[in-house]
C-alpha cells in the first residue's frame, strides 16, 4: 500500500484505505473517493494532483491524496 502521491502518471490503481478525520473522508467519499474505487493520476502540478475517478476529473491537494492509500 501506497499514498496516492506515489502512484504514476497513467496508471489505474485500486483505492484500498482512506484515512484522516471523518469530514476529510466524507469529504473524499462524494468526491467519489471509496475503497474499491479505480482511480487513475493524470497530472501532478505543484504537489497538488489531478485525478480522473468515477468518469469525473478532480484536483485534490497533496495533504488529501496521501490520505488516499492505493
Amino acid at each position: 500500500m501506497m499514498p496516492l502521491t506515489f502512484a504514476n502518471i497513467g496508471e489505474e490503481n485500486i483505492i484500498k484505505k482512506i484515512g484522516g478525520n471523518p469530514e476529510t473522508k466524507k469529504f473524499l467519499e462524494t468526491l467519489g473517493f471509496v475503497v474499491g474505487g479505480i482511480v487513475t493520476v493524470i497530472n501532478e502540478i505543484c504537489g497538488n494532483v489531478i485525478v480522473n475517478i468515477k468518469e469525473s476529473r478532480v484536483a485534490i491537494s497533496k495533504e488529501m491524496a496521501n490520505k488516499i492509500m492505493v
